[in-house]
């Protein structure tokens, strides 16, 4: 130990030189330790729960995570560190076998608390990333924790260097040489890290996005995004959780593009029994003209099928003659023009009343438009208003909707059957 007004009052009391050493010591080991002490204390019941208090009051909430994560808290712990570094510089001598162990472990503390303020830091930026961006849009999870990792791997071999005295790049060097068992070892993480540059880079998917991963039993919201995993909060309120990875080695569908249209697209199909499909004669049609949807529709039909048979000199008594309405096309003209009528759904996107090939359950008349609410209850709601609608108008076309035979319709026809 450095002489010192220390050593020197104790050498004044005729005291042994191991006495005076070892009083010195301990003495000058306390002062530093309740220096350290009286400092933090001073620093963190001072400037320290000022600038607290300050971010937990004013009216910004981007700061809060500075206080959430206690990053000024780690920061605070750079003062010990720096009392004692400075104490062991200034009482012990560098000749000593105590200075070399003492300074060794002083520069790990030095690290340890680098490591935990930048961790801290980095999570702060990711949290005040999320505030800034209202919990939607791209995510920093994924740079922060490849930030994370970098930060303990570079921690690690600082701390390895100064407890063995090597350079950290031999360390890195030897490292190096080890790239295979690298590789093995952090291999989820290079995965990870990779594909979450990617998704960010080409913004495949942000957080709040509704996705479907059908391979991992996945359909709901994106509700977290790190650099191993994504999480996504399905209908039934479950959790599943993917490796990033995989959103860029396999497939799975993104709904955003629907929210961001505006709207929810509508397809569903009614299916016409075959049987019940015919020519409209003229009491169908006086019929059909009544129907205030349609009544322009039927008058402007009948009149360019009347003047298409005369020019074309067609029977008009022959069904097959020329040309005729049927009722499953007014009927598809009578879904038009209740479609375009209805102020729930889109009228410049995508509109279609189509019919598919005819298979064993019937004609297929397809609905194919766009609802103007997307959330899932309203959308649901407007879907059964249109076709509650038109499942109860088919009759009124002399249709019917094609059903498979159930007890009841076995009933009726065992009813209906003449008695032997």
């Amino acid at each position: 130990m450095k002489s010192n007004w220390l050593t020197s009052f104790f050498e004044k009391l005729d005291l042994s030189a191991t006495t005076v050493e070892l009083l010195a010591y301990v003495l000058t080991v306390l002062a530093v330790g309740l220096t350290a002490i009286l400092a933090t204390l001073i620093v963190r019941r001072t400037l320290l729960q000022f600038l607290t208090n300050w971010i937990q009051s004013n009216n910004y909430k981007w700061d809060d995570p500075l206080a959430g994560n206690k990053l000024l808290t780690k920061i605070s712990w750079f003062v010990p560190v720096t009392i004692v570094s400075l104490a062991i510089d200034m009482f012990l001598d560098p000749e000593t076998a105590s200075y070399l162990p003492a300074k060794r472990l002083i520069s790990a503390c030095f690290v340890v608390v680098s490591v935990l303020s930048l961790t801290a830091l980095l999570s702060s930026a990711n949290d005040i990333h999320r505030i800034v961006r209202k919990n939607k849009g791209s995510s920093l999870r994924g740079y922060t924790d490849a930030g994370k990792i970098l930060t303990y791997i570079l921690g690690a071999i600082f701390l390895i260097s100064i407890f063995t005295g090597k350079s950290p790049w031999g360390i890195l060097s030897i490292l190096g040489g080890l790239t295979a068992v690298t590789m093995l070892v952090f291999k989820d993480s290079i995965l990870g890290f990779v594909a979450s540059v990617q998704i960010n880079s080409t913004d495949m998917v942000q957080l709040g996005d509704w996705v479907e991963i059908p391979q991992y039993g996945a359909d709901g919201d994106v509700v977290d995004m790190s650099i191993h995993t994504i999480r996504v909060q399905n209908w039934d309120k479950t959790i599943s959780t993917i490796p990033t990875y995989a959103l860029v080695s396999n497939s799975f569908k993104n709904w955003r593009g629907m929210s961001e249209s505006g709207g929810r697209r509508i397809k569903r199909a009614l299916n016409i029994d075959i049987h019940s499909i015919r020519f409209c004669d003229e009491q169908l049609l006086d019929k059909f003209s009544r129907m205030p949807l349609i009544e322009d529709y039927i008058k402007n039909k009948q009149q360019e099928i009347i003047e298409y048979n005369q020019k074309n000199n067609c029977d008009q008594n022959s069904g097959i003659s020329g040309r005729h309405q049927t009722n499953v096309g007014v009927f598809r003209a009578y879904i038009i023009a209740y479609l375009r009528n209805n102020p729930n759904l889109h009228q410049d996107m995508t509109f279609l009343v189509r019919q598919l090939a005819p298979t064993e359950n019937g004609l297929p008349i397809e609905i194919y438009v766009f609802s103007k609410d997307q959330a899932w209850a309203n959308y649901e709601a407007i879907q059964a208003d249109i076709f509650d609608h038109l499942l109860a108008a088919v009759p009124e076309f002399d249709l019917r909707i094609f059903q498979n035979p159930t007890g009841y319709d076995f009933r009726c026809l065992s009813q209906t059957r003449p008695s032997d």
